[in-house]
């Protein structure tokens, strides 16, 4: 049988084990951000292995981009749970997010304890202009295919405001561009009527495992009882987890603040771990004070380094916050760090589960229903302006960390420039422009002091 005689016929039906063994090896390889996960699993999942054919993978994706939370590991729930029901779905979604968990646990460790020695504190010196270059390039990345008239670009220059200079919190900008985008999908339909934007089907790569003509799943249609049962579930995990918490250390105490917080910003992740992380900031650092500026920009330089979404940044969130608070005293604070770092992480990804299991079949049924839409494309505008005021933070920590009334740091500048020029002109990748940073601030720490013997100040 030849190669095109193959690819007519779908492959072998996939085993459980199997799925494992590729869920997990795809949680330790899924660098590059959402955009950079979604290829790695279209390449694999449609192009290689033909477990679903690239109009069902389409479809997925423009479904999970309707929720909030990280649609690439939504996408793997969605995929886990359409080829093995909930427990291949939780299975899916949760290596997804399990190596990096662990991952960011022991590098919170290492920065917690070592991050004053000279070459840790070079290389996350050189990475930090680099993530403002990530951040700067997200903003334009996402906000040229967002915003595709003039009144999108109004909303997202709102917004930019909104926070920037009138700093309003960003759930209440988050609902305000809902509004304003259920209100234009009424009286000014053609502007909100973006329709999916993910791209055709490609029907050269074979006939998929799940084709296109594939029924669905008897597990994947919509029913209300099920609906009930398992948003009930959810609920319950959510409740019991959250009450256990209270219980044992009381709604003030710092574990359960952590559950109540980063549950609310699970529910605001409206495009992607960038526009979350300024209501991150807010809580985090400027609410609670579980940990300085300095140390949320270090957390975001970690995180780009580390396979898993983005928005696994709240893990080390987590750690560092525990680890600050000494929640079991100055003996036990890994401890203290690892369960903090555990309950953010439990709580910012269950409710992604939850849309995925009990609200993937009413979610997809309304979908390219713009009543259903309008509000989504108006909040994604607001976050394009949310995240061009991330980076502006950024610029301001990381290249005038002594404020503007001080001369701004010329080698971070540079390290900055470089990075940006790497992303826009050159189109290099974040692995590759956060790996040529890190070493240039690692080689800069080491060459400091031969650099200060011969009278040159960095």
């Amino acid at each position: 049988m030849n190669d095109n005689q193959a690819s007519r016929n779908p492959p072998p039906p996939v085993s459980l084990k199997q799925a494992f063994w590729y869920w997990l090896k795809l949680g330790f390889i899924s660098f590059g951000g959402p955009a950079g996960q979604i290829a790695i699993m279209h390449q694999d999942l449609v192009e290689n292995k033909r477990w679903i054919s690239e109009r069902r993978y389409l479809h997925a994706l423009n479904y999970c981009m309707l929720l909030p939370g990280p649609e690439a590991q939504q996408l793997a729930t969605y995929i886990g749970w359409l080829m093995h029901r909930s427990w291949g779905g939780i299975m899916a979604g949760g290596l997804f997010v399990l190596p990096s968990l662990l991952i960011l646990i022991g590098l919170g460790w290492v920065y917690m304890a070592y991050g004053h020695l000279p070459a840790v504190a070079g290389i996350l010196y050189g990475i930090k202009p680099a993530v403002t270059a990530i951040v700067l390039f997200a903003a334009y990345r996402i906000g040229s295919r967002a915003l595709k008239n003039a009144l999108l670009w109004a909303i997202a220059a709102l917004a930019f405001l909104a926070i920037f200079a009138l700093r309003i919190p960003f759930p209440l900008i988050v609902f305000v561009a809902g509004l304003l985008g259920a209100l234009g999908g009424k009286l000014a339909p053609k502007y909100f009527n973006l329709g999916g934007g993910h791209g055709k089907s490609n029907p050269h790569f074979g006939t998929a495992l799940i084709d296109d003509n594939t029924p669905t799943p008897e597990h994947a249609r919509f029913n209300t009882g099920k609906l009930v049962r398992l948003a009930l579930i959810g609920l319950g995990l959510w409740g019991c987890a959250l009450g256990w918490l209270c219980t044992q250390y009381g709604w003030d105490g710092a574990l359960t603040q952590m559950g109540w917080f980063f549950t609310k910003a699970a529910l605001l992740t409206f495009g992607g771990a960038y526009a979350v992380l300024p209501y991150v900031y807010q809580g985090a650092v400027e609410h609670y004070h579980w940990l300085t500026p300095t140390q949320m920009i270090d957390g975001l330089a970690l995180g780009e380094t580390t396979p898993g979404p983005l928005i696994m940044v709240v893990t080390f969130v987590g750690f560092v916050a525990g680890w600050n608070q000494t929640l079991f005293g100055g003996e036990h604070i890994f401890l203290a760090g690892a369960l903090a770092a555990t309950v953010v992480t439990y709580f910012t990804f269950l409710p992604s589960f939850l849309f995925i299991l009990a609200g993937g079949p009413l979610v997809e049924s309304t979908h390219n229903n713009l009543k259903f839409t309008a509000p989504l494309t108006g909040i994604t505008a607001a976050v394009v302006g949310v995240i061009l005021n991330l980076a502006v933070f950024f610029a301001y920590h990381v290249f005038w960390p002594q404020g503007f009334e001080d001369v701004a740091d010329k080698v971070a500048l540079v390290i900055g420039l470089a990075a940006i020029l790497a992303l826009f002109r050159y189109k290099a990748g974040v692995i590759p422009v956060i790996v040529g940073s890190g070493t240039a601030g690692l080689l800069l720490s080491l060459l400091k002091p031969w650099l200060s013997h011969h009278g040159v100040n960095l």
